[in-house]
């Protein structure tokens, strides 16, 4: 049966949509003329100077992109294949024989492809999600026809990974179903499990029948590139197949460039995953930008800048976990964020708390007690400490 036109055109059926939290806390922060104001709550990270800075690494790739570059000509739906080459070793070590990938516009990009991917390959498929989790997961998995079922990742009361109830969920998962898991520095929560659990996850994920769909973003910036990468590592080596996005926002500094990859471990059908890939972006995106990749390449593809690169993202790790340990010795209620992870933590304060944050304190943070660690340096903990502490009465 045909659908009437509605009688004010097509826009006419369109609702107002909510905005987004974020987003909303961005404007108010912005309008906000008090000095002293505090920002916790964009996921950027900053130095001590408040800066979201440009990479020394990162802008000399770019002064030999802009001698050395000859065209701006597409590259094709896979992006720079010498960029996702590159980062394959960072990502996977040197046994890479069964991975393909591509490049992605961001990591949002690259998730957006899995979903679609997935999607393509069993359609209405379930994912499991563990809660909270990063806001954008459900309705990105949602929006391409998968299902989605969650199951408890953080315990508010002990603020640990539950490790008990993702257990219990996956051995409820059936042959065929996808589980979404943050590679390391759970955002919203810090909380991530430790090595012998992620040996546990993988074995029955591979019992199960389960897809593990990664999302690794914060690469880095937990315990360093190489340890932040393990939990992913000991996956991949107990499943015959896995998806994996990535994103370099955090770790390269290239938060506009929207710079990411998908990659797929897949056995003797990588040249089929990967024309599905590619056709998928095609219609998606076409061709993903190219300069953040381009810079990146460089810095890795030349052994002064990845060594440079490397010890500055090693400064950044080492202070955001500076950050956690002078806030954790601070007062009782956050001692649990020295055993968290990255750039993020939940705080145990109720929306009206987090409100008084912002009109008493002009400390600015997400409804839900999400904290930005970066968002902080040495000097303004104090003050924070004692906004936090006079919020506790509301």
């Amino acid at each position: 049966m045909l659908t009437r036109p509605h009688p004010e055109g097509l826009f006419g059926r369109l609702s107002e949509q909510a905005p987004d939290p974020l987003l909303s806390l961005i404007a108010l922060y912005k309008q906000d003329p008090r000095a002293e104001k505090l920002d916790l709550g964009v996921g950027v990270y900053r130095d001590h100077n408040g800066v979201t800075p440009v990479m020394r690494s990162m802008k000399a790739a770019e002064r030999l992109l802009e001698a050395n570059q000859q065209t701006k000509a597409y590259l094709g739906p896979e992006g720079d294949i010498g960029f996702v080459d590159a980062i394959k070793p960072v990502i996977f070590g040197q046994r890479v024989d069964d991975i393909v990938g591509l490049q992605t516009p961001g990591g949002t990009g690259a998730l957006r492809l899995a979903a679609e991917l997935i999607s393509s390959a069993h359609p209405g498929a379930t994912v499991w999600l563990g809660a909270p989790s990063w806001p954008i997961h459900a309705p990105l998995m949602v929006a391409t026809g998968l299902h989605v079922r969650t199951y408890r990742h953080y315990d508010a009361e002990t603020r640990r990974f539950d490790f008990d109830d993702m257990i219990a969920s996956l051995q409820q998962a059936e042959r065929g179903d996808v589980i979404l898991l943050h590679g390391c520095c759970h955002n919203p929560s810090g909380a991530d499990p430790d090595l012998t659990q992620w040996a546990e996850i993988a074995a029955v994920m591979n019992r199960r029948g389960v897809l593990p769909l990664i999302d690794l973003a914060y690469q880095g910036l937990g315990d360093g590139l190489e340890e932040d990468a393990a939990g992913l590592r000991i996956v991949l080596a107990s499943v015959e197949e896995a998806i994996i996005a990535y994103s370099c926002d955090k770790n390269f500094g290239l938060y506009r460039e929207r710079t990411g990859a998908l990659f797929a471990k897949t056995d003797r059908r990588g040249p089929i995953v990967m024309s599905n890939l590619a056709s998928l972006a095609r219609v998606n995106w076409s061709m993903p930008p190219d300069h953040g990749a381009a810079a990146a390449r460089v810095i890795l593809e030349t052994p002064e800048l990845a060594s440079d690169w490397r010890l500055e993202l090693e400064t950044m790790r080492q202070r955001i976990s500076a950050i956690r340990a002078a806030l954790s010795q601070t007062h009782p209620l956050l001692a649990p964020l020295a055993d968290q992870k990255g750039m993020f933590s939940i705080l145990p304060l109720s929306p009206d708390q987090v409100a008084a944050l912002r009109t008493d304190h002009a400390v600015y943070m997400a409804g839900s007690g999400r904290i930005n660690i970066a968002g902080l340096n040495e000097a303004d903990i104090p003050r924070f400490v004692r906004a936090f502490d006079a919020v506790l009465s509301h």
